[in-house]
């Protein structure tokens, strides 16, 4: 049964009024909650009360960058504490008991922080948003939830994050496995600051797997280890594919980072049938004498340039 004509113009109209008083009542209610305010006096009302023990930890702002009233950049340049931490007058103002909650204003932290991660992000971005950080938007950081605030110390002269020497420690607060590893027998100088974690990865986002650097994990090797780039004449194919076929960057029990000793490491690749008539097994050569080609520097014994050969005789990578 069709409705009739004048039912459904009915029908509408009352949707069409509905709406508008629905309309009305939000922009009422946005008219009559209170704008924040910002205080009157600025970071001297937030060292009113932000002293003793939390003044130490952000006394050091004034010794940084941030600090930099001369620079209008810079948070101090405008509106002070309240450029990151946002209005405050309500919280800076309201007479208080002991036991009566503060308003809350914007805080930051990985841990403990009201404010939600993607908000106090949002603010760090809004002036650090050169190169570096063009691609922190759906980087695996980003992903996770990490704030800014949980890797660098703002209210300090001092950012462990910053530090060469300090910075691994920062990293491995997340990073355990990686901690782990810096700690075996080979490994690369994370702990002793002549490497960091930002040598080889790009924390802030990057287009590449595990955020490197550089376009390929070999590309990122090659930074300092030059001498392995070529092109050879005779090149090795794990090592001119992918460096990690053969090491761990991060640690090994191993020397020189590899995932194995050789010649179990070679022979992953390259069968015993290349030596028939060399024991490969631990019971060495008739008579229990160990094979001299398990020895010293197994198969780097003879075929030394591993990396590849520009020899003309070069072509199982011996010269």
């Amino acid at each position: 049964m069709q409705p009739r004509p004048h039912t459904l113009a009915a029908t509408l109209l009352c949707f069409g009024l509905a709406f508008g008083l629905a309309a009305q009542a939000q922009e009422a209610a946005t008219e009559t909650k209170p704008k924040a305010e910002y205080s009157d006096r600025g970071a001297d009302r937030c060292i009113k009360c932000h002293d003793e023990f939390e003044y130490k930890k952000f006394r050091g702002l004034f010794r940084t960058k941030h600090a930099e009233v001369n620079d209008p950049r810079t948070p101090m340049a405008k509106l002070q504490c309240e450029t990151c931490h946002g209005p405050g007058a309500e919280h800076a103002n309201m007479q208080l008991t002991e036991d009566d909650p503060r308003p809350p204003i914007r805080d930051f932290g990985h841990r403990g922080a009201e404010t939600p991660v993607a908000e106090q992000n949002a603010v760090c971005l809004s002036c650090h948003n050169n190169l570096h950080r063009m691609d922190w938007k759906g980087s695996p950081h980003d992903a996770g939830q990490v704030s800014c605030a949980s890797c660098h110390t703002i209210h300090a002269s001092h950012d462990p994050a910053q530090e060469p020497a300090e910075q691994a420690q920062v990293c491995f607060e997340c990073h355990t496995q990686q901690r782990a590893d810096s700690h075996r027998a080979s490994a690369h100088p994370l702990r002793q600051g002549l490497v960091t974690c930002s040598s080889c990865h790009e924390p802030h986002g990057s287009l590449t797997p595990a955020l490197l650097r550089q376009p390929t994990l070999n590309q990122t090797c090659f930074q300092c280890h030059a001498e392995k780039r070529g092109p050879f004449l005779w090149e090795h194919a794990p090592a001119t594919e992918d460096c990690s076929t053969c090491h761990d960057a991060h640690g090994s029990n191993h020397p020189a980072l590899l995932t194995q000793r050789p010649p179990l490491l070679c022979q992953q690749c390259h069968s015993q049938a290349g030596h028939p008539s060399i024991a490969y097994t631990g019971a060495g050569l008739p008579g229990g004498t160990p094979s001299p080609f398990l020895l010293g520097r197994s198969c780097t014994n003879c075929h030394s340039q591993v990396h590849g050969s520009n020899h003309p005789s070069g072509a199982n990578l011996k010269r």
